[in-house]
This record gives structure tokens, C-alpha cells and sequence, in this order.
């Protein structure tokens, strides 16, 4: 499955930023919990626009954050409901923009709008294309036991398990010590 490659830049940014949850991070703590992380994962993703780089920015975020993990696993109809909740919040007004190293792409907020603000606008905007072509069980969890790892499967065959190959090797690991025990 492939979307717009504004919608699938943002879908891997929404994976990233979901995945700094404690419950989802590799290192099993939260990988979003200063300034300074989030400064990293911006730059990372090639973020623009204002950034205050304080605490209050972060907390918004992280608020974000946790507004996303659960949208990410809500049935279809009521995904859209959260959707639409955060393109009303943040009064959504869709613009096409280009910049850096972007092509013309669409944007919802203005690039002086507080971060998470931008960051729901955006991601409602590529979650909304998902929702629109009717893919929204490739929004899934990771589904190795003890990891909550968001993924979106673009694979031909929608056919993707986890969230990384660190997971799916450690239930495959785990399926092979289980049939040799068995024998």
C-alpha cells in the first residue's frame, strides 16, 4: 500500500512519535521525557516551524502522543471521530506548502502555531488519506507479546506483524525453541 509521500513521511513520524511511549520504546523507558529528546526527534524528522523548546511544549506533546496510541487502535469509524476532533481543535485550514526539501505538500496550521498543534493537524491530514482509501487495519500494534510498538504495514500483501525486525526475530526465536522442545 502506498500513500502520498507527505502522508507516508508523517504515518513514519506518527510510528516514531508513538513509539517513544515507555510501554513501546527499545529501551523500555520514555524516550520523549525532556526538551532535548524532543529537539532530537524534530530535527530527526526535519520538523519546521516554531519550536519553544520548554517544558509546557513538551507536555503537549506527550499529550499528543497519548491521544495517538489510542486513536491508532480504535476501529475505523471511530478513528475518524478523533480525526476529526483534532483538525476542529486546532482549526485546521489545509494549504499546500513547499519547503526545504519537500515538494508541494499540504499543510493545516500555520508554521507559528504551537508544535503539537502542528504535529495533530498534520497527522490528522495523512491519518484522514488512510482513512479515505479505506486501509486503516495497517494501523496496527506490534504483535510480539509484551511489546505495544505502533506500525503502519505498507507491505504488497498487508502482511507486516511487528515493529521491528528485533521483534518479529524474537517470536520466530521463540516458535523455533518451542518446536525443538517438542520434539
Amino acid at each position: 500500500m502506498h500513500f502520498t509521500p507527505d502522508t507516508e513521511e508523517i504515518l513514519a513520524f506518527l510510528v516514531v512519535l508513538g513509539n517513544t511511549h515507555p510501554t513501546a520504546s527499545r529501551s523500555g523507558a520514555d524516550e520523549l521525557s525532556t526538551p532535548a529528546e524532543l529537539t532530537a526527534l524534530l530535527d530527526e524528522h526535519g520538523y519546521t516551524g516554531r519550536f519553544d523548546h520548554d517544558d509546557a511544549e513538551l507536555a503537549s506533546v506527550v499529550r499528543t502522543r497519548e491521544e495517538l496510541r489510542t486513536l491508532w487502535s480504535l476501529p475505523r469509524d471511530e478513528q475518524v471521530g478523533e480525526i476529526n476532533r483534532w483538525l476542529r481543535e486546532v482549526k485546521a485550514l489545509p494549504f499546500l506548502v513547499r519547503h526545504d526539501r519537500f515538494d508541494w505538500h499540504l499543510h493545516a496550521t500555520s508554521p507559528d502555531a504551537p508544535l503539537a498543534d502542528r504535529m495533530r493537524a498534520e497527522g490528522a491530514l495523512a491519518l484522514a488519506e488512510v482513512t479515505r482509501a479505506n486501509e486503516n487495519d495497517r494501523m496496527r500494534v506490534c504483535a510480539a507479546d509484551g511489546c505495544t510498538g505502533l506500525l503502519v504495514d505498507q507491505s504488497r500483501n498487508g502482511s507486516k506483524r511487528f515493529c521491528s525486525v528485533r521483534c518479529g526475530n524474537r517470536v520466530n526465536q521463540q516458535g523455533f525453541r518451542e518446536r525443538m522442545s517438542e520434539s
